[in-house]
């Protein structure tokens, strides 16, 4: 048995980044929008990227790959793989902010930010917040146009 994915539907993608904020929220102090958006500090960080522009878009995250390079190139132990669930997991007391899994991800779904004055590396943590189906990661159930689905996958 798999695990399920996040997978992008580009052609659907409208470049309205509600899914970016709708990851900031989730992982916020406060689970506020706007507070987390203007007041908190450290403001919170997307795992979800939205590339490209109005006319061609594509939210990019982790892909929980099978052999996940980050997690064989992390030089901290930041980088886990839960070997019962597959999920990928960094860990920010632990990263160092080399940037090793940035240049190790084939997707580029890794990506440093400030946290607190410390540079370390988010990416797609699974969140699931219950706003759409059990377990949905906050982004899918954000996206106006279902142009992230989470589905099942045969790789683990």
């Amino acid at each position: 048995m798999g695990m399920k994915r996040i997978y992008a539907i580009e052609t659907w993608c409208v470049y309205c980044k509600r899914c970016e904020v709708a990851c900031k929220t989730f992982h916020s102090a406060s689970k506020d929008a706007v507070r987390a958006l203007a007041v908190e500090y450290p403001v919170p960080q997307s795992r979800v990227r939205v590339e490209g522009d109005r006319h061609l878009s594509v939210a990019v995250n982790c892909r929980h790959c099978p052999d996940p390079k980050c997690v064989e190139g992390c030089i901290s132990g930041a980088m886990t793989k839960n070997p019962a669930t597959g999920v990928v997991t960094s860990d920010p007391a632990k990263c160092v902010g080399c940037r090793t899994c940035v240049s190790l991800c084939p997707f580029g779904c890794v990506h440093i930010e400030d946290a607190g004055g410390k540079s370390i590396a988010f990416k797609c943590d699974l969140c699931g917040d219950g706003r759409g189906e059990p377990g949905e990661p906050s982004c899918v159930a954000a996206c106006p146009n279902r142009a992230l689905v989470y589905v099942e996958s045969e790789e683990r």
